[in-house]
């Protein structure tokens, strides 16, 4: 033990433990959100369909709509090529669909786009090219104004790294002809190159849970259900009502769907419809994905937060969605429980024993990453292999996750940088990410675990050794493969994932 005077242990050691116990109930009141999520879904499984055969087909309506499919890029030239092919390959009536691709590249994709458009404009498409001056607003700068120049009476997105199936229109918009309040309709994401790498198989998982459970219970139960950012069909007159595309969060998507629900507009989401997209490859692109997503979560929190408790929506449903805003906050929660261990095993503080009824409230998410393959693939126990690598991987991420909270707590700006995009089979590295910070801290927290495991053993404490280990594992391999991508011995051309220069 360290030589402390007696009463200043006592109190340290009492403060570690009640430090320790807040983290724990923090860390159980999310895991608690897992399983009543899964609990609703139990209640409401035999009304979910996730095949097209099983799906009751909505009525055809006698004349289509008019829609407006809009394709987002900025730098992505190794996969414009077929998200464009697959929008103009939607089997809809050819004069009812207008296609606008809106190109804010600063590459030579603008160059490619335009290649694009001109042969299926000549084709007799109806597909126009929308440019800006400069890229302000980012995404929602870019759907904003584009939406000013569309037709549509409904408005479909699709993100670069997306390709819909033939079908995807007629299978959506049905739906908002069922009901005039429909604003939104969501589809699943599918993958295109889930056993690319263990890496792409762990996020094939994470997707599925979140779309074939979270998103089900949101739609099914009205728990404020949101878009995606892609994949989904929205009701023109659904975003000028809610406001429009607004760029003051890193989450333009959860911004627009939030306010939508607020304004009392209903959000559909379709198990049974899917889009497959391609899955990052690289781990500072996975990084900066998420990095993206938890800060625009949280930015969205600060933004909405009373709004949604002052509203008339049920208590379940404003709880709900206050908890689902504020899930990355368990980043924070992991990082502080792994850097109290140290300071607990040298002042020899032990946890309580009942505290181990806290480990039941921690199998909430895992269970719903195990239902969730069971329901979707016949062969789901085969797929169980990556469920470790996708646990791991989400400790490891939590250095990323956490400077994303605190930044949008303390109202630090970042740029939106988009998610670099290889192409099923494309070049190695199309596009580079800078290293972070981030990544020396990670192999900082897995050298702290590595220190923590040589103590356990030296003291003939068990107890944290499993929890040191997986984060000696995960903390070290994703800053591991973080250092392998972006270590600086070949110039770095990509700040905000801009394309590397080529050698002429």
């Amino acid at each position: 033990m360290i030589p402390l005077p007696p009463q200043t242990a006592d109190l340290v050691a009492a403060g570690l433990r009640l430090v320790y116990f807040l983290v724990l109930c923090g860390l159980a009141l999310y895991g608690g959100l897992g399983l009543y999520t899964l609990f609703l879904f139990r209640r409401m499984r035999r009304q979910v369909h996730f095949r097209p055969e099983a799906a009751p087909p909505p009525p055809r309506p006698d004349d289509w709509p008019t829609v407006t499919v809009q394709l987002p890029i900025y730098n992505e030239r190794y996969v414009v090529e077929r998200l464009v092919t697959a929008a103009v390959n939607l089997d809809y009536p050819r004069g009812r669909l207008e296609i606008q691709v809106i190109d804010d590249s600063n590459d030579d994709t603008r160059e490619l786009t335009g290649r694009l458009v001109t042969r299926f404009r000549e084709q007799g498409h109806d597909i126009r090219l929308v440019t800006r001056p400069e890229r302000s607003g980012y995404k929602a700068g870019a759907l904003a104004a584009a939406l000013a120049q569309a037709q549509g009476e409904f408005i479909a997105v699709f993100d670069a790294d997306f390709q819909p199936g033939p079908e995807f229109l007629r299978e959506t918009i049905p739906h908002f002809l069922q009901d005039a309040q429909v604003g939104m309709v969501q589809a699943r994401w599918g993958h295109l190159n889930p056993e690319e790498s263990l890496l792409t198989a762990a996020q094939a998982i994470a997707l599925d849970k979140h779309f074939a459970i979270e998103q089900t219970v949101r739609s099914e139960a009205d728990l404020f259900p949101k878009f995606n950012g892609t994949a989904g069909v929205w009701r023109r007159s659904c975003i000028e009502a809610a406001g429009g595309w607004q760029a003051d969060t890193l989450c333009e998507d959860l911004c627009l769907s939030t306010r939508a629900v607020l304004g009392g507009w209903l959000l559909r989401f379709l198990p049974h419809v899917v889009a497959a997209a391609e899955l990052p490859a690289s781990i500072l692109a996975y990084k900066n994905q998420q990095s993206r997503w938890a800060q625009g979560s949280t930015q969205c929190l600060l933004k909405f937060g009373p709004a949604i408790w002052r509203s008339s929506q049920r208590r379940a449903a404003r709880l709900y969605a206050l908890l689902t805003m504020s899930a990355y906050a368990t980043s924070m929660l992991l990082l502080l429980l792994l850097l109290l261990q140290l300071p607990m095993l040298l002042l020899d503080v032990r946890p309580e024993t009942w505290w181990i009824v806290f480990g039941i409230f921690g199998l909430g998410q895992p269970a719903l990453f195990l239902y969730s393959q069971r329901l979707l693939y016949p062969g789901w126990q085969r797929r169980l292999r990556s469920l470790p690598a996708l646990l791991l991987v989400a400790v490891g991420l939590s250095v990323t996750l956490s400077q994303a909270v605190l930044r949008a707590v303390t109202g630090r700006q970042r740029a939106f940088i988009r998610t670099p995009k290889q192409g099923q089979g494309g070049a190695v590295r199309p596009y580079r990410l800078p290293l972070s910070m981030g990544t020396f801290i990670e192999l900082l927290l897995a050298a702290y675990a590595a220190g923590g495991i040589a103590l356990a053993l030296a003291r003939g404490n068990w107890g944290p050794l499993f929890f040191f280990a997986t984060c000696l594992v995960g903390f070290g391999y994703v800053g591991w493969q973080g250092l392998r991508e972006g270590w600086p011995g070949r110039k770095i051309a990509l700040a905000h994932g801009e394309p590397e220069k080529r050698k002429v």
